[in-house]
Order: C-alpha cells, then structure tokens, then sequence
C-alpha cells in the first residue's frame, strides 16, 4: 500500500522570509522650521531679531512646506509687542528727564527759581513778623527718600529754645570770612538744624555751588557736599519765616517779595523741603516768601561776596558756578 507523502506546509507565497506582504511605510512628518524656533526665543531676547527672523521663516515655510508657521506669527506678535512697548518706555524716559534738566535749570537743583516772578507795585517787602503759637514747640526732621550726602545725625527734635534771639556764627571760606547772625528767635527749628550741622563739620570743606547776577536773583548758594545742587543731609523740615506769616493755599505766596541784601535764607525744592542748603542775598532780590529767612550776614562777609560775585561766573552766564571756587572750611559758633 502506498503511503500518501508527508504534509509539509504551502511553501511562501514569495519572496524570502519573512513571509507574506510587508506592511506600507508611511512617510516621514515635515520638520520644523528653525527660524520659526529662533523667531519666537528672541522675541523675549532681542525683540527686533525675533521679527527678521519671524519674517524669514514664513518665508522659507511657503517654499518648502515645513511646520512653524504658528511659532513664526506668534513669534512675529510678541516681537512687535515688545518693540512697540520698549520705543514708549524710551520715549517717556526721554520725556521725562528732559523735563527733570529742565526743572534743574530753572530751579537750580534747589528750589531757588532762575527767574523770579516780580514783586507787586512799590516792590513787596517781606512781612513784619508775629510769632506763631506754637514757635519752636515741635521742630520734627522727617527722612528723606534719599539717603544723606554726608555723614550726620539729624538734630533734636520737639521744643527748641527761642532764646537767645540771635545766635552768631563764623563762616571761613577760601575766599575769606563771612559773619553770620542765626535768628534763633524767628526761625528756631531751622537755626536748630543749622546750628546742628555746623558742630558736627557738615559744611567744612562743602563748595558754594551756586551763584547768580541778574536784576531779580542775586544770591551765593552753599551747604550741598556734592556742588550738584542735588544734596542734602537726608532729612528735612517745615518752612518757618516769612512762610508762616501767610494762612495755607494763600495767593500772596505765590507772589514775589523783596529779600533785601545780606538775607541768609534756606533754599529748598518746595515746600517744607528744607535740608542742608542756603543762600547769601548780596544784591536785593526777588523771591516768592516760601524760603526761610534764618539769619542776616555781617556787612564783613557782604564785602567777600560782593568779590566772589565781580569775579563772575563759570561761562559767562548769569547763573553757575561761581568762576572763583568758593570752599567752605568751616561754620563755627562765636
């Protein structure tokens, strides 16, 4: 009997193993464009190259038809929003210390104006004085938002003696000795805060930064350690004299009166803003009675100012640095 042959299975279909149909690849995805990549990373770096780059990718993604076009555009956004914001905030800056220098300029860093507004028919004199209730009751010296320029400690605060009414200083510069007559019956808690100062050598070897030499404004400025115009001991306090001869909000303020010469007032950077800095009045000026008058300079010292002022100032304008350096070496009580 025949034996039927052995089962072997079917050979393949074809081909080699492994066997049958292989399944159909599919193709590989689109990459990404770099540019677009770069576009959105320097819109938060360098916001003008994420828009050149923004720009370039779209343009390379229309001819080869990669991904990125959504990075491209959001890149593209966020740079323009960038360089839009930062064009205003330059600008603003731009603005707003062209407007500071011109402050600076007409004020002179410390409040005394470079121009003065005229004082009224017959030429306003300052106010006879009448002692307020509460003179030298409470002298507080406040901080300032800006640290002090040199070294001190902020004088006593609360009552203040009024007597002696006059307290006389000597004040040594460079340029000779000039008298001075603290009115410590007027201007208490400013004589306090100038008295203050001097013992402790605040003013010594501190320039006079400032002089003028115009029809209206004939003033020496000193007491700034940095000759900016700028400084202060980092403290300040209230006006006193003529200021609180006038009721608050009152018009007359605002108006010009007469500093006659030898006036040693406070200059300041609005109101209540008194600090380090003064003034000697060498020539009748015209000022807004919002600068304490504290004191009178000795006819002595009027001569070494009146030479301080015919030697002019630095480029031949008429507000500056006086041509001649004036140094203070020092403020002493006599």
């Amino acid at each position: 009997m025949t034996q039927p042959p052995p089962y072997y299975p079917p050979p393949p279909p074809y081909g080699p193993p492994p066997y049958g149909p292989q399944p159909y690849p599919y193709p590989a995805p689109p990459q990404t464009n770099a540019m677009a990549i770069a576009s959105l990373v320097c819109a938060f770096v360098f916001a003008p190259l994420g828009i050149a780059f923004g720009h370039i990718s779209l343009s390379q993604i229309k001819k080869t038809g990669e991904e990125g076009r959504g990075l491209a555009i959001a890149g593209l956004v966020i740079s323009y929003l960038v360089t839009v914001l930062t064009l205003v905030a330059v600008l603003a800056g731009v603005l707003f210390f062209s407007w500071m220098a011109r402050e600076l300029e007409r004020t002179g860093g410390a409040g005394i104006p470079r121009r003065t507004t005229a004082a009224g028919p017959g030429g306003a004199q300052l106010p006879p004085f009448a002692p307020p209730a509460a003179l030298g009751a409470n002298c507080t010296y406040p901080a300032t938002a800006t640290k002090a320029d040199k070294p001190n400690k902020p004088p006593r605060t609360g009552k203040v003696p009024t007597m002696p009414t006059t307290v006389d200083a000597t004040m040594v510069t460079g340029a000779g000795t000039i008298g001075l007559q603290l009115d410590n019956g007027k201007t208490p808690c400013t004589v306090n805060s100038f008295v203050s100062l001097a013992q402790q050598g605040y003013f010594d070897d501190t320039p006079c930064h400032r002089l003028t030499d115009s029809p209206s404004l004939s003033v020496l400025q000193c007491g700034d350690p940095t000759g900016s115009g700028s400084g202060g001991p980092g403290y300040r306090f209230a006006n006193e004299y003529p200021t609180n001869q006038y009721r608050p909000f009152d018009p007359a303020l605002q108006r010009g009166v007469r500093y006659p010469r030898g006036t040693l007032a406070m200059a300041n950077s609005g109101p209540d803003t008194n600090g380090s800095q003064f003034f000697i009045v060498y020539r009748d000026s015209t000022l807004p009675p919002t600068y304490t008058v504290f004191g009178r300079v000795d006819e002595t010292g009027l001569e070494t100012v009146d030479d301080i002022s015919v030697a002019g100032i630095a480029g031949g304008s008429d507000d500056g640095q006086p041509k001649r350096p004036v140094t203070i070496k020092s403020i002493r009580l006599d």
